[in-house]
């Protein structure tokens, strides 16, 4: 059903059945109009909607995490908004879950719906179908009275604060209360060390809550927000914002913690606010005897070191065998009165070691050492490559888990264990290490000297980065983080505890196969199928597709692309001659979404189901939704042009804010962090009125942005603009009415210009959501205007809007970006100037050809994708190994490989065949 709002009255469809009519003369054309002509079948069955079977992204099931939320899409028109689903295991059991709308299609239907299960999902495949859902044995209940919110899985309760430090007050299982005081520590330096002139003091800050707001209360899952600052006394800084996530039945809770930077750090000073340190803290109730107080630190794999505060092992006197190998397995210790009585005697002379630190300030080492308590020395307690961030602290009468995720791969990390022979300990896991030097984010060079445009463009001109005072600044960015703990009721098992270990290495994840993602239509109906092999040409593609992932996997690892900040992103360019990436000069160092390489990913996810590629996505899209992109400040809602630093180019665009970016992982997660950036950027074209994304290459440099008339690119700029309204719409948010207007206006005055998308920019009026209709034709055609998600955007559009001049416009485009430039002349009156990266732009011919019926387009696609510009054929499609002297690091390098390339090459590929693939020369 076509959407109806205000001022937008239903479209003819006069021009579509001319559409429809020209693909029906070939068999392989799947025109939108066709498959709306078609009628709908009477049950959901038939549609395409029925039972759903989830599996699990890796092998093990949920293991010892609390729960999983899963999203998974269905067909327009299937299920009505209200409807319910049960979830059955392989033997057809019952099991309990929890379900809530994502997105909606434009007639109200449901178009992605999230699934919560717990600890009684099993490790099995289950099957989603309509129907009642179970209820779980042991509900999730919230309450809130006063200052408190309480939380109680059936097993744990947890009482969370509304104001104060601590976001978590207690952690109590039955009539045991297992830990406290759930706050967050900020160490702050107020000069950093340039020099050895001498140690810096720090201040210390804890978290102060400003609104705790309940975002779900169970049956299954219960979800608890908690917002505020960091506070010293009058000042607060550091923004946090805090999810707690519980499920029913579960011993432990999940929390996801996000900071974002409003300090000053200034190039050339060495004063400013430098975080020193960045951390979790919990108080542990000590009620056991040191000797049954355990200590387990994970290492690596999962191994971890088994201790108790005072180890009756390895003395000069055995205090007995079973006492010995009852401490290690941690289990409570017999009478002492038992034991040998030569030990029993002399326990008062036994060191109760109080104190363990891990400290992990590299991808590539990590050590613990321990004391007995402040004041005294440390000594080493080992060591190793890559640490689990994992740990544990109590005993027989129970005790706390608690584990960072990506511990090593975002160094520098840390845990610290203190006063563990006291009545009272504390865990702090550390996201900065107060161990490691302090975060230092001061603009790289003073190239921000460099005050006049003249100056900026010939610093463009040489390291394809533009300098411009003030612009490389880290004030705004975020970075988000994921915690485990869990709520023992003893010293767990060293079986239990290292699939506690795993659960924070890898947290499970249900999920909907790719049938499932590709028959309901979403993303782009048409774009992505499953990897087919079944001639040799589509042999060769998919190998190709699997050596730039796998080549790009392996590179991470050679080239250490990981730390707190960097985690996530790759490089955008080689430097040959060094045998190394670019990370050091200008533009072509960090990434930062430039040509779409989340997109790419994520169709490699949804058309394989891959583990290894949703991991790979899913920490891309952390970090180029939070690193990449200002969320605080004048420039929130734009991003940053790739650079050496992530923030340092003075391009703050909308195309690197693109919500294109975050709505896979969203809407196959649910993830409610995800969403907050999805829908921060509904009213970011409001950010046009701040910056002029086109300031630097302006001719009319006397341009003054105006709120009813700004210019605004149909391409990267619009592109951006229109998956936040789109988003928004179909999630149904608070502004999605404004939303959907913005989504259909902007559609309707784009078709409506001289030379629709080739136009290429218009006037745009922020108080009617409106592009004003150009006077004259003009060509304003850009290699990138269709490289940041353009295609995919409006394959959704065109399957979700009936607006025929739209569709035109967009195949206009399609049919004459590739084409001669004869053919453009001959179309527009002049061709479109020099272009680039027609590979890309293949899959724009592949979509119009299908949607068109033009065999001559289909040829085209084909054509442009083995033998213009990119990778072809001839390319190595092989590495060489590197080590010796030319290299920092033994490994492997392909030269020929830029991420500008690989991004268009794996959108094409997966395109071209799923549109096109049986029509390959």
């Amino acid at each position: 059903m076509s959407p109806v709002s205000p001022g937008f009255p239903r479209r003819s469809l006069l021009k579509a059945a001319a559409v429809a009519g020209a693909a029906a003369q070939f068999s392989w054309a799947l025109g939108n109009r066709q498959a709306q002509a078609v009628p709908a079948a009477d049950g959901p069955a038939e549609r395409g909607a029925g039972p759903v079977t989830l599996g699990w992204l890796e092998d093990g099931g949920l293991g010892a995490a609390p729960g999983s939320t899963v999203g998974v899409p269905w067909p327009k028109g299937a299920y009505d908004k209200g409807q319910e689903f049960a979830l059955t295991d392989a033997d057809g059991k019952k099991v309990p879950v929890q379900t809530w709308p994502l997105a909606q299609w434009p007639d109200g239907s449901l178009k992605w719906t999230a699934h919560a299960v717990g600890p009684g999902a099993g490790d099995g495949k289950l099957t989603l179908a309509a129907g009642q859902a179970a209820a779980p044995e042991k509900k999730v209940r919230v309450a809130t009275s006063g200052g408190t919110v309480t939380v109680d899985t059936g097993v744990v309760v947890t009482k969370l604060g509304r104001s104060g430090s601590s976001l978590v007050k207690t952690v109590t299982r039955g009539s045991t209360e297992i830990a406290k005081d759930g706050r967050l520590v900020l160490l702050r330096q107020g000069e950093i060390e340039d020099g050895d002139q001498g140690a810096a003091t720090y201040e210390r800050f804890e978290s102060v809550i400003e609104e705790t707001e309940v975002e779900q209360d169970g049956p299954v899952r219960a979800v608890v927000r908690v917002d505020g600052k960091h506070r010293r006394g009058k000042r607060r800084w550091l923004p946090f914002s805090v999810r707690f996530y519980f499920y029913a039945g579960a011993e432990s809770f999940r929390m996801v913690h996000t900071i974002t930077y409003d300090g000053t750090q200034e190039p050339g000073k060495a004063s400013g606010d430098f975080i020193r340190g960045l951390g979790v803290r919990f108080t542990v109730p000590m009620r056991d005897a040191a000797y049954d107080r355990h200590i387990r630190i994970g290492g690596e794999g999962t191994g971890m070191i088994r201790e108790a505060v005072q180890g009756i092992t390895g003395l000069r006197r055995d205090p007995g065998a079973a006492v010995q190998a009852a401490q290690f397995a941690g289990e409570k210790l017999p009478d002492p009165s038992t034991w040998d009585q030569r030990v029993t005697t002399r326990l008062q002379y036994i060191p109760e070691w109080g104190d363990y630190t891990l400290s992990q300030l590299s991808a590539d080492g990590f050590t613990l050492r321990k004391r007995t308590k402040k004041g005294h020395g440390w000594i080493a307690a080992g060591g190793g490559r890559r640490a689990d961030g994992f740990g544990y602290l109590g005993g027989p009468s129970g005790g706390f888990s608690f584990g960072l995720r990506d511990f090593w791969e975002k160094h520098p990390a840390g845990l610290d264990i203190r006063g563990a022979q006291t009545d009272e300990a504390e865990v702090t896991l550390w996201l900065w290490s107060p161990e490691a030097q302090p975060m230092d984010l001061r603009f790289y060079h003073d190239g921000m000297d460099q005050d006049t445009y003249a100056e900026q463009l010939e610093g463009l001109n040489i390291t394809y980065e533009d300098y411009e005072p003030g612009f490389g600044t880290p004030y705004g960015i975020a970075r988000t983080s994921e915690l485990l703990f869990w709520a023992n009721d003893a010293t767990p098992t060293p079986e239990a505890l290292a699939r506690q270990i795993e659960a924070v290495r890898t947290l499970p994840q249900l999920t909907a196969p790719p049938k499932q993602l590709i028959g309901a239509g979403v993303f782009g109906p048409g774009l992505y199928a499953e990897p087919d092999r079944s001639t040799p040409a589509k042999a060769k593609i998919e190998d190709h597709l699997d050596f730039l992932f796998t080549y790009y996997k392996d590179q991470v690892e050679m080239r250490r692309w990981y730390g707190f900040w960097d985690y996530g992103d790759v490089m955008h360019s080689y430097d040959p001659a060094r045998h190394q990436w670019r990370y050091d000069v200008g533009g072509y160092a960090w990434d930062n979404s430039e040509l779409s390489p989340d997109i790419w990913l994520w169709l490699a996810y949804l058309r394989s189901g891959r583990a290894d590629i949703f991991r790979f996505a899913e920490a891309m899209t952390r970090h180029t939704g939070e690193v990449d992109v200002y969320h605080l400040g004048k420039w929130a809602g734009l991003g940053t042009r790739h650079g050496v630093q992530h923030y340092a180019d003075s391009a703050k665009q909308q195309r690197i804010a693109n919500t294109t970016y975050r709505r896979y992982y969203y809407f196959l997660t649910g993830d409610e962090r995800v969403g907050d950036l999805m829908h921060a950027n509904v009213d970011s074209d409001e950010t046009f009125l701040v910056l002029d994304p086109l300031r630097k290459v302006r001719t009319d440099t006397d341009y003054v942005p105006d709120r009813n008339a700004l210019s605004i690119g149909f391409g990267t700029d619009w592109s951006g603009l229109v998956s936040a309204w789109l988003t928004e719409w179909e999630r149904r948010g608070p502004t999605w009415e404004k939303a959907r207007d913005r989504v259909l206006s902007t559609m309707e005055t784009i078709a409506a210009q001289p030379n629709g998308f080739v136009q290429g920019s218009g006037l745009y009026d922020l108080d009617t959501g409106k592009f004003a209709i150009a006077d004259e034709p003009v060509v304003g055609v850009s290699h990138l205007s269709a490289v940041f998600g353009l295609n995919e955007l409006c394959a959704e559009l065109i399957d979700l809007v009936d607006m025929p001049e739209f569709e035109e416009a967009y195949y206009d485009y399609c049919r004459y970006f590739n084409a001669s430039k004869a053919e453009q002349a001959a179309r527009y009156g002049t061709n479109f100037g020099s272009l680039l990266l027609f590979q890309g732009h293949s899959r724009l011919d592949a979509y119009a050809a299908v949607r068109t019926g033009d065999e001559k387009l289909a040829a085209r696609a084909w054509e442009k994708f083995y033998k213009s510009d990119g990778y072809t054929e001839s390319s190595p499609w092989k590495t060489e190994k590197v080590d010796g002297p030319v290299t920092l690091v033994a490994g492997t390098e392909a030269n020929w490989v830029y991420t500008n390339d690989t991004a268009l090459y794996g959108l094409a590929a997966i395109e071209n065949l799923a549109l096109l693939g049986d029509k390959m020369p």
